[in-house]
């Protein structure tokens, strides 16, 4: 049995381990981070040119089935799985880890997209806290694609991602290049050294990065937290990556 693992999250490489003794297992990675964490089994990297491609790739490579397992956010790369799976009639399962749920003491507000988490970083202000800025500071937690959105915002942005981002980014803005999994204890420093105001992240769910949330709710930091996109209908779905396998092996067995 071959199988094509879209993705390169820390789920998605759990999952080829899994899989990897019993199967063909080919993960396909997007490339855009420079030196990406590789998985076990045959690796490949790039798009494949929409459904249409990926289809063409499946039947090309023989692939018995298809798991989508990339970022929850990767909302085109999904609907591309689910077009090209039908076209191929291969199964589809995708492998989505749960989102966050706010706990007591969180300041949370919901918004639906990059837009809208700028749009509401007016409606919060700082400059009565000592020793803050009137248009306040902002660690931005979203990644490197998608900054154009708060490129006409007036405060001041910590962007941490894997890879330097490209403009348009804000005005005013500090690049830090790190990678998770982070700690309580970092992330408590890293909002206290630059007196962050707000915490601006999407609901990814990874809990390599979610120190981020419990050193923000102990310091009083309110969260602009992106909901996720909706997922292809009619698409199975399992949460975490022994699920997924066991899933997909018990079915090759039976």
């Amino acid at each position: 049995m071959h199988i094509l693992i879209l993705g390169g999250t820390a789920e998605a490489r759990a999952l080829a381990g899994l899989l990897h003794p019993h199967a063909r297992v080919t993960s396909s990675l997007a490339g855009r981070v420079a030196n990406p964490r590789l998985p076990v089994g045959e690796v490949r990297i790039g798009g494949f040119g929409g459904a249409d491609g990926l289809a063409r790739w499946i039947g090309e490579h023989g692939v018995d089935r298809v798991i989508d397992a990339t970022h929850p956010f990767a909302e085109r790369i999904s609907s591309n799985a689910a077009a090209a799976a039908a076209v191929a009639h291969v199964p589809l399962l995708a492998l989505r880890r749960p989102g966050w749920v706010p706990v007591e003491g969180d300041d949370w507000r919901d918004v639906g997209s990059l837009e809208e988490a700028a749009a509401a970083l007016d409606g919060l202000g700082w400059g009565h806290l000592p020793g803050r800025s009137p248009r306040g500071r902002v660690f931005l937690t979203t990644g490197r694609m998608g900054l154009a959105a708060f490129a006409g915002c007036p405060q001041w942005f910590l962007v941490r991602s894997v890879d330097a981002p490209e403009p348009p980014m804000p005005a005013r803005t500090e690049v830090l290049l790190d990678r998770g999994p982070f700690t309580v204890d970092g992330e408590r420093e890293l909002l206290h050294r630059h007196r962050i105001d707000v915490l601006v992240t999407k609901d990814s769910g990874a809990a390599a990065t979610a120190p981020k949330l419990e050193a923000a709710r102990e310091a009083g930091v309110p969260v602009v937290m992106i909901r996720r996109p909706p997922a292809p209908q009619g698409v199975e779905t399992a949460a975490f990556p022994e699920e997924a396998a066991a899933r997909v092996l018990g079915r090759a067995e039976s």
